[in-house]
């Protein structure tokens, strides 16, 4: 049997031009650079808790493969 991984699709949805430097250091840690920039990650506690800490920001949706 083959396991399905799970990863994360995030995608900015908004500017944190007005938030605090920890939510751009977040943003970059998620490899986010720009507004509509889409990247994937594995879904695992740390990826989890950097997006439950900056959510008001992201579109996250969940892609099995």
């Amino acid at each position: 049997m083959s396991k399905k991984k799970i990863t994360l699709r995030i995608t900015q949805i908004k500017s944190p031009i007005g938030y605090r430097q920890r939510a751009w250091k977040t943003l970059e840690a998620l490899g986010l650079k720009r507004m509509h920039h889409t990247v994937e990650q594995p879904d695992n506690p740390a990826i989890r808790g950097m997006i439950k800490s900056i959510e008001h920001l992201l579109k996250v949706e969940e892609v099995k493969g």
